[in-house]
């Protein structure tokens, strides 16, 4: 079974920034220049690489998209979104030779248009970015950004999104995002016992190697790193090795 490391960079403005949680009053910006950063991830033998414009995620435009068309243009698989509304915004992405488009509110406020996009594009072109944040026993799908309560659900969009093909799925814990807490396994065992079928990427609090290994053992078949690399406590190559 195939597990992938993947680096991540998200985008404000142009710059290098972390969030804590998904809240745009508590940014952190990184003195990296991205696509500098992200040839460093790739010389250290990462081959794909997640990029989140997060000006389009709150705001619903490609704010960011010549910068993920530079860092595409130097070779590495990218999987990027944020600010995706129609199928304009798909072709753009494609167009700027991103491997695969990351979907989020959209996938949960139109799933039906979505599942028709897997169908006409391919299921490889796509990554669903179920985000989810724990309430009331329910795991919750906030949206634009994680800034606004949807009434759909993890665990009803996830199996029928597995019903109808998909391959790709982003599912991080906005509690544990950016926080340095480790992932929450519970979610990641969860969801691979509900939808198998599924390549999850696990996202949100990792802060160690330990960290890498138990996210594979719960099942996940890929992790997203982003503060803990920014910040030094491994490198890529280090994980990688794991």
């Amino acid at each position: 079974m195939t597990f992938t490391v993947i680096p991540a960079i998200d985008l404000r403005s142009g710059r290098v920034v972390r969030l804590k949680q998904g809240d745009y009053a508590q940014q952190t910006t990184y003195d990296f220049d991205p696509r500098a950063l992200a040839r460093s991830y790739a010389e250290a033998g990462a081959h794909w690489l997640h990029l989140v414009d997060l000006d389009g995620a709150r705001g619903g435009s490609l704010d960011n998209l010549s910068v993920i068309e530079a860092i595409a243009a130097d070779g590495m698989r990218v999987q990027a979104g944020g600010g995706v509304r129609a199928e304009a915004d798909v072709r753009r992405l494609f167009d700027a030779g991103v491997a695969r488009v990351v979907l989020g509110s959209l996938a949960i406020r139109e799933p039906d248009l979505v599942a028709a996009w897997l169908a006409s594009y391919g299921v490889e072109r796509f990554t669903l970015a179920l985000d989810t944040l724990p309430k009331d026993g329910a795991w919750t799908l906030p949206s634009a950004g994680w800034t606004e309560a949807e009434s759909r659900t993890l665990d009803e969009l996830a199996p029928w999104y597995a019903a109808r093909g998909a391959k790709h799925l982003l599912c991080t814990d906005i509690q544990r995002d950016g926080m340095l807490g480790g992932f929450n396994l519970d979610l990641y065992r969860y969801l691979a016992g509900a939808v198998p079928s599924l390549a999850v990427q696990a996202s949100g609090g990792v802060r160690s190697l330990d960290d890498i290994r138990a996210a594979r053992e719960a099942g996940a078949r890929g992790v997203i790193l982003g503060r803990a690399l920014l910040e030094g406590r491994f490198s890529v190559a280090e994980a990688l090795a794991c």
